[in-house]
């Protein structure tokens, strides 16, 4: 598995899947190169940001940094967990930048993890904590992992560009492998939930949204229910904003999701502008937010395109067994993360495109990951 070898990386593309991945493989990495010929080199905050996570939860490794961050040396140890954790994710990036990596290593740690993160809920660039709460924990039942020990809750929400949000993340460690899985049938929707919130602006947007959503839903299917999630004072977070997180629910058990959100832009962008840009509506979300599911559906497939790398890397790391998986049309990220499972895994997928309903199956035998932290306890 590559424990003894270094791999050396170029660029700051996939950073964070990269440490991942090399965290769970044991993997040394030198990556060079990082941004170095931006007018700003070096790591970003938040992949600073995310560094210190690792170094939180983990115990024996080795992280270094040049002084212009550049060039990163990360050398892995044992992934501990732990109860009590608490970490700033800064306001650069969403807390579902940092889930996905907790979630993946917290099944492989030592103890159960349980941790309080700090920042932005709801913005444009990653997914919702909505999203994770809703839809991603309940990937990991296809994969053996028991839906008890995990939990999500949002104590506060933080909307850009201050953020002041706050959730509570715990993951059960899992006893030696994940379990291989055979999941390709999508079903039909049946249901449409949802959760519509707002920051610091009148409770009244969130039924606009609702409104506007169920006029394109309510042509397709009766069963709809978007719950109204309004916050105000110290759980309103620092800074105005809405937005609409929808999961369409199918007959086979898949949970398909997209996330619609408008925060009030940063003093710097607003600078930028000669004048101060227009919001989107709420309705004209509430639309946009509709279209986007209906889309995801119409494209098939057992997860929506958002979780199609997640879902990848679990089947890669399953037992030495075979697992079968049907997605839509296969993302950018999607097929970056094959290369790197490659690269880190040594696992290739058998990729078998229907041109019937347009999706695409994939198939793979495991890498047998265990979790190696546990057994050394």
């Amino acid at each position: 598995m590559g424990r003894d070898k270094t791999r050396r990386l170029s660029g700051s593309r996939h950073l964070r899947q990269r440490l991942v991945l090399a965290t769970l493989t044991s993997t040394g990495v030198t990556i060079d190169d990082i941004r170095s010929g931006d007018a700003a080199p070096g790591l970003r905050p938040y992949e600073v940001s995310l560094l210190r996570l690792l170094d939180k939860i983990s115990d024996r490794h080795t992280i270094d940094l040049n002084e212009t961050g550049t060039k990163l040396k990360y050398m892995p140890g044992v992934i501990q967990g732990g109860k009590g954790l608490e970490h700033d994710c800064g306001v650069h990036r969403g807390i579902g930048y940092f889930l996905e990596p907790l979630i993946l290593l917290g099944l492989f740690a030592k103890a159960p993890i349980s941790i309080r993160l700090k920042g932005i809920t709801n913005d444009t660039k990653d997914p919702s904590v909505d999203t994770f709460r809703m839809t991603t924990l309940h990937m990991l039942k296809h994969f053996g992992v028991p839906l008890e020990g995990l939990e999500l809750k949002i104590d506060s929400r933080g909307s850009p560009p201050l953020g002041g949000g706050e959730v509570f993340l715990r993951v059960p460690n899992i006893n030696s492998t994940l379990t291989a899985a055979n999941w390709v049938d999508e079903g039909m929707v049946k249901r449409i939930r949802g959760v519509s919130f707002s920051t610091r602006v009148s409770p009244q947007i969130e039924s606009r949204i609702i409104y506007a959503a169920r006029g394109i839903f309510n042509r397709f299917i009766p069963d709809v229910h978007i719950f109204t999630d309004h916050r105000s004072g110290a759980s309103g977070g620092r800074s105005p904003g809405y937005g609409v997180s929808l999961v369409a629910e199918t007959t086979t058990g898949c949970l398909l999701s997209v996330d619609a959100t408008v925060s009030y832009p940063s003093v710097d962008e607003i600078n930028e502008e000669s004048e101060k840009p227009e919001l989107m509506s709420p309705e004209d979300l509430g639309v946009q937010a509709a279209s986007m599911l209906l889309e995801e559906v119409a494209q098939g497939g057992v997860v929506d395109s958002t979780h199609q790398g997640l879902l990848f890397i679990l089947c890669a790391l399953c037992p030495a067994d075979v697992s079968k998986v049907r997605v839509g049309q296969l993302t950018p990220h999607g097929i970056e993360t094959l290369r790197n499972i490659r690269d880190f895994l040594n696992v290739m997928f058998v990729i078998k495109p229907d041109p019937n309903s347009n999706t695409v199956t994939l198939k793979c035998v495991g890498a047998g990951v265990k979790n190696i932290a546990r057994k050394s306890s």
